[in-house]
């Protein structure tokens, strides 16, 4: 007998049509539901799941919650493994209110593109404040520490025609192109206020052949909107589903372009120190599971009436036998530390030249000042795809050319590589990909949803919402969350 049955009330209330109300009760060695994996996907479940009453352990193998979305500390950097770019109108940033505290640093001026020799400026958003949908809490921005900013970001797109004028650029080729411009930006008005519906209604097709249709001119489409969404998708080639890609592209229309104050690491600390004490349990390793129990390395076996896992893909497999693995897109960060800051401010560099194994880089101690020490200066580089030999050399070429000065003295901090860093989506793919395999067992990730971090949240609220039905218990999950990038 275990300690759980040793301590189980002698009575157990039916609720009747065969649901039985589960114990509460969290011990040593039982949980009404145990997450196996910390990322935010299996954190946001279990913070659907405590909101309900209902009792739950996080096992994770790491040292410290987070996934792929993890930050180091070197020598007064905060530096991001993976660093996924966000958006100030992700919908599941607003709806936990746990994020609440999240600081998001928009990149600012917006997004410079280095294309035939030279930077070029993509334009802003203009929003106009306004209040949130429902009266969701926002992350709060550095311009507006009580959430303003980014309820203006998410309010202004969220209804067609209200503050969502949008200036493009003035240049995307190599002299001003004001036609170029006007249609740009009034195609990505159409998309900000078109319907996830709308959208999902459209014939699915590779992102690239997508592009080639939509009626733009090419110096356009490979001067911006390639090297964007590639950047958002982390897909150097855009094999991913068109759905995929309008939803990133709305998104990057209804908002802007951002990172977590503090580094990626902030929305893992903030959704784990939401839960009750003891409930995220780093350190254990998961050898076997099954609905009603987990084998460890650490423990022995756990027991539990549900099993929510919520690891990456591969390791999903590993413990359930027959479930799909996807492609994944690696990528490679590369973090530099320069004596003078590059004069490209807080902007987000993309290169249309594809001049190197770089696709975007930004000055991150301008973008987020936490992630560096004072008077220090941060460079980050993403490379997409495999990345080539002598990395370190090609970067640094490619750098200079992008930034225009020398990069030979700056230091090299941090060389991070991610095979599986970001789950493929070539079309057709299923964005609300089945989390429940039965009464009992259940999957979450970005690999269930979108690959981005607004899918792994929404995932693991769907996880919780099924297991709340399954027992019996007052969901307050809506089964059918509405889609957004």
């Amino acid at each position: 007998m275990t300690l759980w049955e040793q301590t189980l009330p002698p009575a157990v209330a039916d609720l009747g049509e065969g649901h039985v109300l589960i114990s509460t009760a969290h011990h040593a060695d039982h949980a009404d539901v145990i997450v196996v994996g910390a990322g935010v996907a299996g954190l946001s479940a279990a913070l659907a799941l405590t909101g309900a009453g209902v009792g739950v352990s996080v096992l994770e193998a790491a040292d410290r919650p987070g996934g792929r979305m993890v930050t180091d500390e070197s020598d007064g950097f905060r530096l991001d493994r993976v660093g996924r770019l966000l958006n100030t109108s992700y919908r599941e940033l607003h709806r936990v209110p746990a994020l609440g505290a999240l600081t998001l640093r928009p990149f600012a001026p917006g997004v410079l593109v280095h294309g035939d020799g030279r930077l070029h400026r993509t334009g802003e958003v203009v929003r106009r404040r306004g209040a949130a949908p429902g009266g969701v809490p926002y992350p709060r921005t550095p311009a507006d520490p009580s959430g303003g900013g980014a309820r203006a970001a998410h309010g202004a797109a969220a209804r067609r025609g209200v503050g969502g004028a949008l200036t493009m650029a003035r240049a995307l080729a190599s002299a001003p192109r004001p036609l170029d411009e006007a249609r740009l930006g009034a195609s990505l008005a159409r998309l900000a206020g078109t319907s996830t519906a709308r959208l999902a209604a459209r014939p699915e097709r590779s992102a690239a052949e997508a592009l080639a249709v939509r009626g733009l001119p090419a110096r356009t489409v490979e001067g911006f909107l390639r090297p964007l969404l590639s950047a958002l998708l982390c897909d150097p080639e855009l094999t991913t589903s068109s759905r995929s890609a309008d939803l990133a592209l709305r998104g990057f229309a209804r908002g802007r372009v951002c990172v977590p104050g503090g580094g990626a690491s902030a929305v893992p600390e903030l959704l784990a120190a939401a839960l009750p004490p003891g409930t995220v349990m780093p350190g254990v390793r998961v050898k076997d599971a099954s609905i009603n129990r987990v084998c460890t390395e650490e423990y022995g076996e756990l027991s539990c009436r549900a099993l929510v896992l919520a690891t990456g893909a591969r390791e999903a497999a590993e413990l359930l036998p027959g479930l799909r693995v996807p492609e994944f897109h690696p990528v490679t960060v590369v973090h530099h530390s320069a004596p003078v800051a590059p004069a490209t401010g807080a902007a987000l560099v993309l290169d249309a030249d594809r001049s190197g194994p770089v696709a975007h880089t930004a000055v991150m101690s301008a973008v987020d000042p936490d992630r560096a020490p004072a008077g220090r200066v941060l460079i980050t580089s993403t490379v997409l795809g495999t990345p080539p030999p002598g990395l370190d050399g090609a970067v640094r070429a490619q750098l200079a050319r992008l930034y225009g000065v020398p990069t030979d003295d700056w230091e090299l901090l941090a060389v991070h590589h991610t095979p599986d860093a970001a789950p493929a989506m070539p079309a057709p793919h299923d964005p609300r990909r089945r989390v429940r395999v039965l009464s009992g067992l259940y999957v979450c990730g970005d690999h269930r949803d979108t690959s981005t971090v607004q899918g792994a949240l929404r995932s693991g609220r769907r996880a919780a919402g099924a297991v709340l039905r399954d027992f019996g218990l007052p969901d307050a999950v809506d089964p059918d969350l509405p889609l957004a990038a």
